[in-house]
């Protein structure tokens, strides 16, 4: 190979970030996979191309579970795919994929939503709002800029740096003015001192928000809450998937069965021969 795999890696990651827009923790994430994969894929120099061994590397991560060795195996795969696009012929060897049962998310009721809006601050309820009534990826949120938000959408910059326009609710819209008009925010929605508030930081208000009413919730159930709330209110999939961000409708089809599974439950709790059955 014309340079080592660390310079490989730096270069890598150097392009996931500013071709791809990839988040610091998913880069850090990235990083840390291939660090470890280095110490145990097997090398072999061919004549017309480099053969990566997957299977030492593969023995090492197989007591995890399926989800988390699918993921690893991914950030291999396109730190090869990297390779080839600069020029190095690299074959992967033992690359069979690893199959990741879907798993429904679990979203947070409107009920226990607002239990946990009562009592809450200010910065608090914009907060935790701006992910259940936008549906937005904490990074999203982290990196919004209050130019970026207009009277009645936010334009939101997503993964790849794709970007999409979400609606607005005139009682978000009036909330963030009372937020707005409270805190001395220069550019971004959260920020101390004029820098961004980290992810993590963002993560740790969530989860102090709903510890008060007893309650363990990432920001990621409340997008879940938000994409459930419009499909179970007859939304069409492929607004809720662009509303979202998602690439593919594929992503947002797993909670039309979470739409499904909540009304099964609903049915059998409310039919009389269901409640006779009991």
């Amino acid at each position: 190979m014309k340079k080592s795999l660390g310079n490989y890696k730096k270069e890598f990651l150097g392009y996931l970030q500013k071709q791809r827009g990839y988040s610091p923790l998913t880069l850090k994430s990235y990083g840390a996979t291939l660090q470890e994969a280095f110490d145990y894929i097997e090398l072999e120099e061919k004549k017309s191309h480099t053969l990566f061994n997957l299977m030492p590397y593969r023995l090492h991560i197989a007591p995890l579970k399926a989800k988390t060795i699918s993921k690893k195996l991914s950030a291999v795969r396109s730190f090869v795919e990297y390779l080839n696009l600069q020029g190095e012929k690299v074959v992967l060897d033992a690359d069979a994929s690893i199959k990741v049962p879907k798993t429904l998310p679990k979203p947070i009721s409107h009920e226990h939503i607002m239990e946990a809006l009562a009592k809450a601050s200010l910065d608090e309820k914009v907060l935790v709002l701006m992910l259940y009534t936008l549906g937005l990826r904490i990074s999203e949120l982290a990196s919004l800029e209050l130019k970026d938000i207009q009277k009645e959408w936010v334009r939101v910059t997503g993964k790849g740096n794709k970007q999409r326009d979400v609606p607005l609710l005139g009682e978000m819209r009036a909330l963030l003015d009372e937020y707005l008009s409270t805190f001395m925010i220069k550019k971004y929605l959260f920020e101390k001192n004029g820098k961004r508030l980290s992810e993590n930081s963002l993560r740790y208000m969530i989860t102090k928000v709903f510890e008060r009413v007893s309650l363990k919730v990432t920001p990621h159930q409340l997008r879940h809450s938000y994409a459930t709330a419009l499909l179970n209110s007859g939304a069409p999939i492929v607004d809720v998937s662009e509303l979202l961000g998602h690439a593919s409708m594929a992503t947002t089809q797993i909670y039309t069965k979470l739409g499904s599974a909540l009304k099964q439950q609903n049915y059998q709790m409310a039919h009389p021969l269901c409640k006779d059955s009991r």
